[in-house]
């Protein structure tokens, strides 16, 4: 469990790469007088001297076992000799609960000015008017274009902005090439399409060798990559409506064609694991030691990978085979430089300034410089387009890099209530994989009635009040 617990994490409290914690202020596009050449956070510009201080609150104290901590004391010293008219207060967050350590500050009217949110939040905080509206400041900031769309995307709503990206990763296949390579297969035709995909993870598996084609996830969070295979399909497991409330969409086609191809996978292909419903630690520890030849993976544990023995140069990732619906769109994670938006405008904006201060290119090159001359490794999808982390890491192959930055071309979030539906769809997910002769559609049927008594019906009657 301590992969996905480090990567539920990663989504909160890291700054990039690093396990720099959450940071301050809000922005709701206001300035006046009271602070003078903030520039929007143009970071190649100096603040002038002005005797009107702003004091701001982040959330980005770097924990002591940050290995990175000693690069971003650094840049705090920085920005604090180039902005001198700009207070910084940098809090440490908590590492267990921080999304309940920041609800009680919102709540108790301590919100700070800047904090790291947690993509799936942003939806949710943007709603409840947690996170403040910059799209004035963005519109007027110079260095804009510079982000990736997709890590935009998260803190955007009716065409507003909510947010700084502040890191991401994006889900695909990674595998094996080695073993790809032995068993005769070229990855490209390989990983084609769904049935093409199947025979391949069927030609590598070889119960002789305790080997086998593809780490199929059943456990307790099934439905986190279960529903990469529904979008592929063409469909999601829910709609949200115009007026707020939430449609299930679990007996879909698509959503059926996901749950079918599982069991196919399963039964049909005989390509995954025998225990479908064994821990995520235990199927990375299979691909890590060669007896999965591949798995659903997020772009930033490629230094688990590496660290646990993996040759960086065997390292395949690749967008995830096209289903149905003739894409293959991959989630996208991360974290976005949320601001107060009870905070005053100048407040708002000297956050702003220090937020793209530290999403500066000068900045986040010089973390990835930091972590290649102390043994880190970095992430290797950037917020950035101007950052290129492959610069940094000795012997990388650029085709990595490469898929990697393709898979986030069509990003998309999780459905929308997983975290009330998720054991729903994982108990479906469970079934036909325990089972060969269950109907994916009759199992369907009876997560979406169930989960439409006990969760949705209930939340859309508070939508509606």
């Amino acid at each position: 469990m301590k992969n996905k617990v480090k990567l539920m994490s990663v989504l909160a409290l890291t700054l990039v790469a690093s396990l720099f914690m959450s940071a301050c202020s809000s922005n709701n596009g206001g300035n006046n007088g009271s602070v003078n050449n903030l520039s929007g956070g143009d970071s190649t510009s100096t603040s002038s001297e002005s005797d009107n201080v702003v004091e701001i609150v982040a959330w980005d104290l770097p924990q002591d076992g940050d290995p990175a901590k000693p690069y971003w004391e650094q840049v705090h010293k920085d920005f604090a000799e180039k902005y001198p008219n700009i207070k910084v207060e940098h809090v440490m967050q908590t590492l267990t609960k921080e999304r309940e350590q920041f609800m009680t500050a919102v709540v108790g009217g301590e919100q700070p000015d800047l904090y790291a949110n947690a993509f799936p939040d942003m939806e949710s905080y943007i709603d409840q008017g947690i996170t403040a509206d910059i799209t004035e400041l963005w519109n007027n900031y110079a260095e804009k274009d510079m982000f990736l769309p997709s890590a935009i995307q998260a803190a955007t709503k009716d065409g507003k902005i909510y947010g700084i990206p502040n890191f991401m990763y994006v889900t695909g296949l990674a595998y094996n090439k080695q073993m790809f390579a032995d068993a005769g297969l070229d990855p490209a035709e390989a990983l084609k399409n769904w049935e093409s995909f199947g025979e391949a993870a069927q030609k590598l598996t070889d119960s002789s060798k305790n080997q086998y084609g593809y780490a199929l996830l059943g456990t307790d969070w099934a439905d986190w990559f279960f529903e990469y295979y529904v979008w592929q399909a063409g469909g999601d497991l829910t709609e949200l409506q115009d007026d707020g409330t939430v449609k299930l969409t679990f007996t879909s086609e698509p959503a059926v064609q996901a749950l079918q191809y599982y069991q196919d996978l399963k039964f049909k292909y005989n390509a995954t694991q025998k225990n479908v419903v064994q821990s995520l630690d235990e199927n990375i520890n299979d691909f890590y030691q060669g007896r999965a030849a591949s798995m659903i993976a997020p772009s930033n544990w490629f230094d688990d990978m590496v660290s646990s023995g993996m040759d960086i140069e065997n390292i395949g990732f690749s967008v995830l085979p096209p289903g149905p619906g003739g894409t293959s769109p991959a989630q996208v994670g991360g974290a976005v430089w949320i601001f107060n938006p009870k905070a005053t405008p100048e407040k708002q904006q000297a956050a702003f300034t220090y937020a793209t201060y530290l999403m500066s290119k000068e900045v986040q090159d010089g973390l990835l410089q930091y972590q290649m001359d102390n043994g880190m490794f970095p992430d290797l999808l950037s917020v950035r387009t101007d950052v290129d982390a492959s610069q940094f890491v000795e012997g990388m192959p650029h085709d990595l890099i490469e898929s990697v930055q393709a898979a986030a071309g069509e990003g998309r979030m999780e459905y929308f209530l997983r975290s009330r539906l998720s054991p729903y769809v994982v108990k479906a997910i469970q079934q036909v994989l325990m089972d060969e002769n269950a109907d994916p559609l009759m199992v369907m049927q009876e997560a979406q009635d169930l989960a439409q008594r006990e969760v949705v019906d209930k939340y859309n009657e508070e939508v509606k009040k």
